[in-house]
């Protein structure tokens, strides 16, 4: 196979049975690029090597958009070490050409939390890997809001800081990161985000307002997100992020979420 825009390509997607990955997956597949599936679910174990090298046979392209089963701190950082060693490893010897990798806008800015530590030892192992790479930051999907509501619920009041936030749509992050994993390595980070910020306390009281969910929000300057205290700027990206197209209501109305 040759390899560049407009030829076909082998992609490996790591993670390629979850929310990112399947999206990811079926959009390459439509732009006439091999999309490999690998998980678990699929044979690949990037925690034991098994079916790893296979995978990787003929690739060109691998894209890791794999989640850890656990949040704990030590499990957390044991996945991504562990797996992204074996990832490289084996990427190194398949000759694989690019190495994309899927992170989190203002990882290296929230130590606090062991998930964003070990994001960052991740992005550590593949830039001193020496393979051509690119690293996508994306912001929080609107997917995962609710779930960030539901871990600062304290009875019926949610707690959460009157931060910045930028969420983009699970779609756009797929398609940014085929974006990307299309193109020529950047050998560095590219940021995406949804088009629209909110305060995270306002955004909460919304999407409560909008599911008549009566849990009340309250603004907590010291709540945690994660484990974390969060500062204005510390999930929003930086300028000049490539920025998604589709707004908050309109996902909601495309999810049936809204009128």
């Amino acid at each position: 196979m040759q390899t560049g825009r407009g030829t076909t390509m082998k992609i490996v997607v790591i993670g390629g049975s979850g929310l990112i990955g399947s999206k990811l997956v079926e959009r390459l597949g439509a732009e006439g690029h091999e999309a490999v599936p690998a998980s678990p679910k699929t044979g690949v174990n990037t925690l034991t090597g098994e079916g790893v090298a296979d995978a990787l046979t003929g690739a060109e392209v691998v894209v890791d958009v794999s989640n850890s089963p656990s949040f704990e701190n030590a499990a957390v950082l044991e996945f991504f070490e562990t797996s992204t060693r074996t990832l490289l490893a084996a990427a190194s010897d398949a000759g694989v050409s690019h190495y994309v990798a899927l992170s989190i806008v203002g990882c290296d800015r929230i130590p606090d939390s062991g998930y964003m530590r070990a994001k960052v030892a991740q992005e550590k192992l593949i830039v001193a890997s020496g393979l051509p790479y690119s690293v996508v930051h994306a912001t929080q999907f609107f997917e995962f809001l609710k779930g960030i509501i539901d871990t600062a619920t304290d009875g019926d009041t949610v707690h959460l800081a009157p931060v910045l936030i930028q969420p983009m749509a699970a779609d756009d992050v797929a398609a940014a990161v085929a974006e990307v994993a299309l193109g020529t390595p950047t050998n560095s980070v590219v940021e995406v985000a949804g088009p629209e910020q909110f305060r995270l306390d306002e955004l909460g009281r919304s999407l409560l307002a909008d599911q008549q969910d009566r849990r009340s929000v309250v603004a907590d300057p010291d709540a945690r997100y994660f484990g974390a205290k969060l500062g204005e700027r510390d999930l929003v990206p930086a300028d000049g992020a490539r920025l998604a197209g589709t707004a908050l209501d309109d996902w909601r109305t495309r999810a049936g979420r809204g009128n």
